[in-house]
């Protein structure tokens, strides 16, 4: 996954609106439901043994290992609440849109002639939501990081650098060296 596809992923969770389970078991649990009762389904996930799953169930186990606490935080917030994510990226796409705010290194190519050397912006924007059908468009369709790159440039450089239009008609802007992203919507 890549930096933008990750802030994606990132701006979806933040919209549960109840936390997830906090106990390995728990968290186990609601695996074990998503996946239809296949304890071997969940320990293909989680990397690990379907006993050991078997064990959380149980209760017999109840300290993951560290590497184990974060893929298996990871994988119950992937599927936690998706009707809720489901009706946020809805709203975002159709008329809330998205806030990118990102520290990277912008270029520009304008009129023949003239450029200007790339440089560090902290830039924070709003996003309108056809950006944002685009973006979430683009990653169920399994875009690559620099499709979806490349789709938040172009919106920052209609919405941020040519002002909707109304200044800087020529201008390109090429979005690299990405130091982070965050989205919300």
């Amino acid at each position: 996954m890549g930096e933008i596809d990750d802030a994606l992923e990132r701006a979806a969770a933040s919209t549960a609106t109840r936390p997830i389970p906090k106990s390995a078991g728990a968290r186990m649990r609601f695996l074990l439901k998503t996946e239809k009762g296949s304890t071997l389904a969940v320990a293909t996930r989680l990397g690990i043994s379907r006993r050991t799953v078997e064990r959380y169930l149980k209760g017999t186990l109840r300290q993951p290992r560290k590497e184990l606490a974060a893929r298996l935080e990871r994988e119950v917030r992937r599927d936690w609440q998706p009707r809720v994510r489901q009706r946020a990226k809805k709203r975002a796409a159709t008329t809330g849109g998205i806030v990118v705010e990102t520290r990277a290194r912008f270029g520009f190519t304008a009129a023949p002639g003239s450029t200007d050397d790339g440089r560090m912006r902290r830039i924070t924007q709003h996003l309108p939501a056809a950006y944002a059908a685009r973006l979430f468009d683009a990653q169920a369709g399994g875009a690559g990081e620099q499709q979806l790159r490349r789709i938040a440039a172009e919106g920052l450089q209609e919405i941020y650098f040519k002002d909707r239009g109304r200044r800087a008609a020529d201008l390109e802007v090429e979005f690299t060296d990405i130091d982070y992203i965050e989205l919300d919507f």
